[in-house]
């Protein structure tokens, strides 16, 4: 049983995952989590243990003077909260950051579906970013992927059909449907031939998106500013190699080409809709915004497709594999009062067995020879045979699978 001292009761909790290595090419997707932590000053109210899950000889410790005191620090997962207060309604944010652990993948995931159960979380979040044969000039393409067909309906998502290598992305989003828990992950493609972090266009897009998802507008700082800086600098990069400038051309060409059927009418009202929602601080396509804060349409504590009830199993043991209820919020009582003042049985809609949907999700780009063009963090050994499964020789190929 985890115990929890000084957090508070939440306000229609979402959990947002981001994990350094292979599901975070130019640290595009923990930069966003850190991003949220240092915006709304969230506070750390719990850690995994290090020793559990991490291989030190990896993922050294650091050693660093505090006052003329040497201090360690251990590589580990935080978890912190902060309340997304935007002025016209709240809700709080559970933000997972850390480094994909080395060992013990099913016992880390439990740990934090476990600290999701206690905090009565509503959704969890996980953001990724993969290296692509995208242009820096373009957008950041971000895909929404999940494994459940409802939440993919009612919040407009790819249902995941990707099979292959996966990393703690993929793991825990399977850890979340097998324990009933809604889960979406967020994947940002980063090019392939600038993956050196920071990328700040793609921790940009990522927030953009997540922001659309779970209704509330995050105030982006000087992350607009150094996504521009950031593109200037790559350009004069490109503009001094007359390959790169070519290969970049022939990825514009390619892009444009691909979108072209996608510039109709009804797909630039789809985006004005979208900026207009920005602008006047409305939720995203999910549906509208509940006094709650969650989406009416949504598996978000709206009434079309409700989250967990208190009575359906929601994490796992993996002892006895059997399922734990969620543990109940404050609206489940107000949602219950008011069934029982109207009639109604107040009974949660029955929960899918979380059996279906392979790991990881669908590649956003795809080679002509139907291969999966996305992959994990520059530089990392994804095989285990010692070696860098980087991009050496500028191809484009960049190694085994996403990290998905």
């Amino acid at each position: 049983m985890i115990e929890l001292e000084g957090v508070p009761e939440l306000i229609d909790p979402v959990m947002i995952c981001a994990f350094e290595g292979w599901n975070d090419a130019g640290d595009a997707a923990s930069t966003a989590v850190g991003h949220l932590d240092r915006e709304w000053k969230g506070e750390v109210f719990a850690s995994l243990d290090a020793e559990d899950y991490y291989d030190f000889q990896v993922n050294r410790p650091t050693v660093a003077l505090d006052g003329g005191v040497r201090k360690i620090t251990w590589p580990t997962t935080r978890l912190s909260v902060v309340r997304a207060d935007t002025g016209e309604k709240s809700r709080d944010l559970v933000l997972v950051r850390g480094i994909e652990p080395s060992m013990r993948w099913r016992s880390f995931c439990n740990e934090i579906l476990g600290y999701a159960h206690e905090l009565g979380v509503e959704m969890v979040v996980i953001l990724g970013a993969l290296l692509g044969d995208t242009p820096h000039t373009r957008p950041v393409p971000v895909s929404g992927v999940t494994s459940d067909p409802d939440l993919a309906r009612s919040l407009d998502l790819e249902e995941t059909r990707y099979e292959g290598p996966t990393g703690i992305v993929g793991i825990l989003q399977e850890a979340c449907t097998h324990a009933g828990v809604p889960a979406v992950s967020l994947w940002a493609a980063v090019p392939h031939y600038v993956s050196q972090p920071p990328n700040p266009k793609a921790t940009l897009a990522l927030l953009n998106r997540l922001e659309d998802l779970i209704g509330v507008r995050i105030p982006l700082g000087e992350l607009t500013e150094d996504s521009r800086a950031w593109q200037l600098g790559v350009d004069q990069l490109a503009a001094e190699d007359s390959e790169v400038a070519e290969y970049v051309q022939s990825l514009e060409e390619a892009r444009d080409t691909a979108e072209l059927p996608e510039a109709s009418g009804e797909a630039i009202a789809r985006e004005f809709e979208r900026y207009l929602r920005r602008r006047d601080g409305q939720p995203g396509p999910g549906g509208h915004a509940t006094e709650s804060g969650g989406l009416a349409d949504g598996r978000e504590g709206g009434t079309a497709g409700p989250a967990p009830g208190p009575g359906t199993p929601y994490l796992r043991d993996p002892a006895s594999g059997h399922g734990r209820p969620r543990k109940p919020s404050p609206r489940d009582e107000v949602a219950k009062d008011d069934a029982e003042g109207t009639g109604g049985e107040g009974d949660d809609a029955e929960e899918p067995d979380g059996t279906r949907g392979t790991e990881g999700r669908d590649a956003p780009h795809d080679d002509a020879d139907g291969t999966d063009d996305a992959h994990g963090t520059d530089g990392t050994d994804r095989d285990g045979d010692g070696d860098s499964d980087s991009d050496s020789d500028g191809d484009g190929d960049g190694g085994s699978g996403s990290g998905r």
